[in-house]
């Protein structure tokens, strides 16, 4: 009897971020397809779940990025390919992609990539390094914002891009299945006080994010308590700490590190906050606070132009404006708690229909499908 087909995923390692946790996921579907899941990465935490959801892990160096190293792996790959009757190669990085497209090439696997991110492309050359997750078979893109950056930087056919949004899993984030005893603790561990409003703000701490934006923000919003959470920089993180001192708010920041419950975070603020100020490809803490049936207030630029309605499922600001980010955050605090669970109830209705976990492994498995045999 033919084995089923195999699906072979390649990143750099699976340490922890969106593309990492994509992985994962569709490591599920694939296995749940009923056909062999294969996962090659330098690695990490996450290689355990991709053992447990089904799906088999390969080590490989594929977090070096040096010629040499493209070209070994690319040797090891289609060395994987070939003894495991690999039908599909799916690159979700740009290194490993270069090794990726060589080992179909000699291989014979169809060769598919993800287009995580808005890739600079500020030095000599990037473009022509960024181009190689454009070149699959197809290409999936995680917004409508990178389809049209994959079809303007790369002339790619749009007959080979597929539009497959992040989803977020609606059993984990479920306001209705966490307790209000962890969210009073939350909120106690934060040092928020009674009847004190809390903007959370998710994500890396790494100065694109925004996080010195709502620092300069809370001098134009009394009383309200900023949380920041995320690791990352942590010379930024004391910068932040100095320039709240020199503004007199230093008492309502918080820097909270990284959270593990983030549905319980989520709930134990009044508002979550995306201020990045560069377009990000898709911004997935967006749905996950939508899917926890949050008021969430983004910048308006990139992949939430596509996930918040203003107004309706959430609010959009000028990105990198204190001054209209305050704003923004004072009318929405300053609305009936009514008015804003009606917000985040319609914002949770809009994740659940066109943004959840089994949506993309869906999407993701009919592209498999179209260039299986």
């Amino acid at each position: 009897m033919s084995r089923p087909p195999a699906i072979l995923q390649v990143l750099p390692a699976l340490v922890s971020g969106g593309v990492e946790r994509g992985t994962v996921e569709i490591a599920e579907a694939i296995a749940g397809a009923g056909w062999r899941s294969l996962v090659a990465s330098a690695g990490g935490p996450l290689a355990a779940e991709v053992e447990r959801v089904g799906g088999v892990h390969v080590t490989l160096p594929l977090d070096a990025k040096s010629p040499l190293a493209i070209w070994r792996n690319a040797g090891a790959l289609s060395a994987l390919a070939r003894r495991e009757g690999v039908g599909i190669i799916h690159a979700r990085s740009r290194a490993p992609a270069w090794s990726a497209l060589l080992a179909a090439r000699r291989s014979g696997a169809r060769f598919v990539t993800t287009y995580h991110g808005a890739y600079n492309e500020g030095l000599p050359g990037k473009r022509f390094y960024n181009s190689v997750m454009a070149r699959g078979e197809r290409v999936i893109a995680i917004s409508r914002f990178i389809a049209g950056l994959i079809r303007e930087r790369h002339q790619t056919p749009v007959e080979r891009i597929r539009v497959i949004p992040r989803g977020v899993d609606p059993r984990r984030f479920d306001p209705a299945t966490v307790p209000s005893g962890q969210v009073l603790a939350q909120r106690v561990a934060w040092g928020v006080a009674p009847g004190q409003p809390v903007v959370l703000l998710p994500g890396r701490l790494t100065r694109w994010k925004g996080q010195g934006v709502l620092v300069e923000a809370l001098p134009l919003l009394p009383g309200v308590l900023a949380v920041l959470a995320g690791g990352g920089n942590a010379a930024f993180g004391q910068e932040l700490r100095a320039r709240a001192t020199s503004l007199g708010v230093a008492d309502r920041l918080v820097l909270a590190g990284h959270v593990e419950a983030l549905d319980v975070a989520f709930c134990a603020a009044d508002v979550v906050l995306h201020a990045s100020t560069e377009a990000e490809a898709f911004g997935r803490t967006v749905i996950e606070a939508q899917a926890m049936a949050r008021p969430v207030v983004a910048s308006d630029l990139g992949g939430p132009r596509e996930t918040v309605e203003q107004g309706v499922t959430g609010w959009r600001v000028l990105p990198d404006d204190p001054g209209a980010l305050a704003k923004t955050l004072a009318m929405v605090l300053a609305m009936p708690e009514a008015g804003r669970a009606a917000i985040g109830a319609q914002a949770r209705e809009a994740v659940l229909r066109n943004f959840t976990t089994g949506a993309m492994q869906r999407a993701t498995l009919d592209v498999y499908r179209e260039l299986l045999p």
